[in-house]
């Protein structure tokens, strides 16, 4: 049975998702740039990724054991530092000023402080979930279980990117450089955004192939082979993100190990799809 927090979350999160693609409508409309510190577009990616991750870790983490009391308050966290995460950054947008980095006036200086504050807070939950998921057996299968624990690694490494961004862009506005502080922060923006989305993707392939008439064993290794095609995805992008090369001017050889860890990945999802409407359409 859904639980009132996750009711809430999950609203929240579609709301947040929400205000994403309103956001995209009124820079489309506007013809804004998609480039800058200034543009709308980051009220467009904040919206969609917060709304979106928001409602993923709800239900990613419903697989983990934890007690009701501690999952409701670590849920609700969570769920506040989401919406201020992304009120703040549209507020920004909207004023025309950076949401990051930005130490102009004391008011900015509050909201990028704040900002910087709540990223400590998402992550101090998402360590939390995590050793309760790595500890805890919880009430689901083996396949699932180790799908949301590989999910929510994932998601460590990509706020610990998120985290590296900001120090790194801390560091060079205060020394006088916020052009290059906007700058040398983005770079790992891929590797932010692919391991960010793992939570979502590999437990999500793992719930499919719950469907699929199979043993167990085999669901646990068709998620090890999924692992293994995110984890090289990801350290493919992390390295481009690291020597500052774009993924899609990357070079021949990371460019088909990517698509080759892609294909595996869909693969699979498609796979487990066949076979739960193949279990499907035998039954009476």
């Amino acid at each position: 049975m859904m639980r009132t927090i996750e009711r809430v979350a999950y609203a929240t999160g579609a709301l947040l998702f929400l205000s994403g693609l309103v956001h995209a409508v009124v820079l489309i409309a506007s013809g804004g740039s998609w480039t800058g510190p200034l543009s709308m577009r980051k009220a467009v990616t904040f919206g969609l990724s917060f709304g979106l991750t928001l409602a993923t870790v709800a239900w990613a983490t419903s697989y983990v054991a934890v007690r009701p009391r501690v999952r409701n308050t670590l849920l609700g966290v969570f769920t506040g530092a989401s919406v201020v995460e992304t009120v703040l950054v549209s507020m920004q947008a909207w004023r025309g000023v950076p949401s990051h980095f930005n130490f102009e006036t004391g008011f900015d200086n509050a909201v990028s402080t704040t900002l910087a504050a709540g990223g400590g807070v998402i992550i101090l939950t998402a360590v939390t979930f995590t050793a309760a998921a790595m500890r805890g057996e919880g009430e689901t299968t083996a396949s699932m279980r180790l799908a949301v624990r590989f999910g929510l690694v994932a998601l460590l490494v990509a706020l610990g990117a998120g985290a590296a961004m900001i120090a790194s862009g801390v560091v060079e506005a205060r020394g006088g450089n916020p052009q290059l502080a906007y700058t040398t922060a983005g770079a790992l923006k891929p590797l932010h955004a692919v391991a960010m989305h793992a939570i979502l993707i590999v437990p999500g392939l793992a719930w499919l192939l719950r469907f699929a008439d199979w043993t167990e064993r085999r669901r646990v290794r068709l998620v090890w082979v999924a692992i293994g095609a995110y984890s090289v995805l990801t350290a493919v992008v992390g390295l481009e993100s690291v020597t500052g090369v774009s993924p899609l001017a990357a070079s021949p050889v990371e460019m088909v190990t990517s698509g080759l860890a892609l294909v595996v990945l869909g693969l699979i999802g498609a796979v487990a799809g066949r076979e739960a409407v193949r279990r499907r359409s035998r039954l009476p």
